[in-house]
């Protein structure tokens, strides 16, 4: 579990996250401001429901992304690579959410975009200051959170 901490604290420090989604042929990326839930190892982001990902994604759809800061040395590089599913949240859990949600960025009270959960399933996490292209990895096992 070591791996996932690594990657967790990591995550915690970034704040925006690129996802992609594929529908009937087509692909499209998009970029938000995110809440990481480490326990549930999943992103929290808002995104309004006529944006053109959210169409294309309806309730539910498989994504991919990344998450990445901006070294200005290749010694310094550090991002993930992650597969999920991406799903639009309602009721008490959107709720509960986005008031963790509200916590991290404030400005996001004064929105009324619908709360979404990336749940990962796989992250690929690139470390460059633990040596030259050092990647760490974790799976989602089914039966685990």
């Amino acid at each position: 579990m070591e791996t996932l901490a690594a990657i967790n604290r990591w995550l915690a420090k970034q704040h925006v996250v690129t996802w992609c989604v594929a529908n009937r042929g087509e692909l499209w990326c998009a970029n938000a401001f995110y809440f990481y839930d480490p326990q549930a190892v999943a992103f929290y982001i808002l995104s309004e429901d006529q944006t053109r990902h959210a169409q294309m994604t309806g309730l539910k759809a498989q994504v991919a992304g990344t998450v990445n800061g901006q070294p200005k040395t290749v010694a310094l590089i550090r991002g993930v690579q992650f597969t999920g599913e991406i799903r639009r949240l309602d009721g008490e859990e959107s709720a509960t959410l986005r008031a963790k949600y509200n916590r991290r960025f404030p400005v996001a009270r004064m929105l009324s975009a619908p709360m979404w959960e990336i749940r990962l399933h796989e992250l690929k996490f690139t470390d460059n200051t633990l040596g030259f292209g050092k990647k760490l990895h974790w799976i989602r096992h089914s039966g685990t959170q």
